[in-house]
């Protein structure tokens, strides 16, 4: 395949991209949603099935994206120019993907054309996590399920 026929995450930075096609390249797996603690000794950040309060468990989609950052302050928006911050997102997402030299997976949307493999292929927790507003902060650590890196 050469340059001008490559898919655009192939042939153009973060920075050319058009915010259509920054938008594509979620995957819709929404782990950047689930609450996440980090270790105070190691730094390591940890991810819980505890989801945010606009996601929707079974979709993955945000209920009020438009509007997330109004009803969630601490909702981080992300952007090329924020590229080098990535770290903290799963090694699946698209974003750090892309962000970091790779290739999008084949069950990602943009190469699959179909949006639920994220879901079939298990990389969401789609049914499997539980809102913040059911499980008190105390106990998100009862809720780990992984490590970013």
């Amino acid at each position: 395949m050469n340059a001008d026929t490559a898919p655009f995450w192939r042939r153009k930075t973060l920075e050319q991209l058009s915010p259509v096609e920054w938008e594509s390249l979620c995957d819709g797996c929404g782990l950047c949603c689930l609450q996440k603690l980090e270790d105070e000794d190691d730094g390591g950040v940890y991810y819980t099935r505890i989801a945010c309060k606009l996601l929707d468990l079974q979709t993955c989609q945000c209920s009020d994206y438009p509007g997330r950052f109004a009803a969630v302050p601490d909702c981080i928006q992300l952007t090329p120019g924020k590229a080098d911050q990535f770290k903290w997102l799963p090694t699946t997402c698209g974003y750090r993907l892309v962000s970091e030299g790779q290739d999008l997976p084949a069950w990602h949307p943009l190469v699959c054309g179909d949006r639920s493999q994220v879901h079939a292929q298990r990389i969401s927790q789609a049914g499997r996590m539980l809102s913040e507003s059911e499980v008190n902060e105390d106990d998100w650590e009862d809720h780990l399920i992984f490590r970013a890196g």
